[in-house]
């Protein structure tokens, strides 16, 4: 019997080449989310020569994409631009709490979802994101003042994504709120929750851990792109 595969390691290839197949452009074994989703690219875990070529010709010289996994060797092929650290947490058992006071985002909420992402920068939310599973949101007087919702699928776990909170309304417990509401949704579908956030975000990490989530990996974000031989 061959080893278990952790999915978890790898979120963007298991997602793409499984419950989330429907959202990517492929080469070879190689995956990338419709730009208009998501600008993550998705590298089997035994990478070969053939793979790195495929990447090349899926992206095309000039285009940059977000590889989210652990460490691997770049080819002479690909720039490297920015690279940053990520903690990944995996929910406790139960942890969800469905929130009478969200509602449910759709697609004529998208450009205040874009706008409110923009001015708190929580990661890439794109036109077409929310095409990747349920968005909760928070309102004052009409107006969207929290978010949060479900970014990878993956066999047996669901990620969740685009947790923020407009600065004017921060320390009011809101994220909080949002991640068990999402965390409720996925769980009453027979997932496991888990998200990541940047391993300087010590709030951040603060909370998750104060919330009883457990830390499933570290990893770190790399900003690559093919270059012309």
């Amino acid at each position: 019997m061959g080893r278990a595969v952790d999915v978890l390691t790898n979120p963007a290839y298991y997602a793409l080449t499984g419950p989330q197949a429907h959202l990517a452009d492929a080469r070879g074994r190689v995956r990338r989310f419709q730009v208009e989703v998501a600008p993550f690219l998705g590298l089997p875990d035994d990478l070969t020569e053939q793979d790195w070529a495929d990447a090349a010709e899926l992206l095309g010289v000039g285009n940059s994409a977000a590889v989210k996994r652990p460490e691997f060797t770049l080819p002479e092929n690909f720039k490297l631009g920015r690279q940053f650290g990520l903690v990944q947490f995996v929910a406790p058992d139960a942890f969800g709490i469905e929130d009478p006071e969200t509602v449910v985002l759709g697609l004529d909420d998208v450009p205040e979802m874009i706008a409110l992402t923009a001015l708190t920068e929580p990661g890439p939310f794109r036109a077409r994101t929310i095409e990747c599973g349920r968005y909760l949101g928070l309102r004052r007087d009409g107006e969207l003042i929290a978010m949060a919702g479900e970014r990878y699928r993956l066999p047996g776990y669901v990620e969740i994504s685009a947790v923020c909170t407009n600065p004017a309304y921060r320390g009011q417990g809101l994220a909080s709120r949002l991640i068990r509401a999402v965390a409720a949704g996925i769980e009453a579908d027979g997932g496991r929750p888990f998200l990541h956030t940047g391993a300087t975000n010590t709030s951040a990490i603060r909370l998750y851990e104060r919330l009883g989530w457990s830390v499933s990996n570290r990893m770190a974000v790399s900003i690559i792109e093919p270059v012309a031989a």
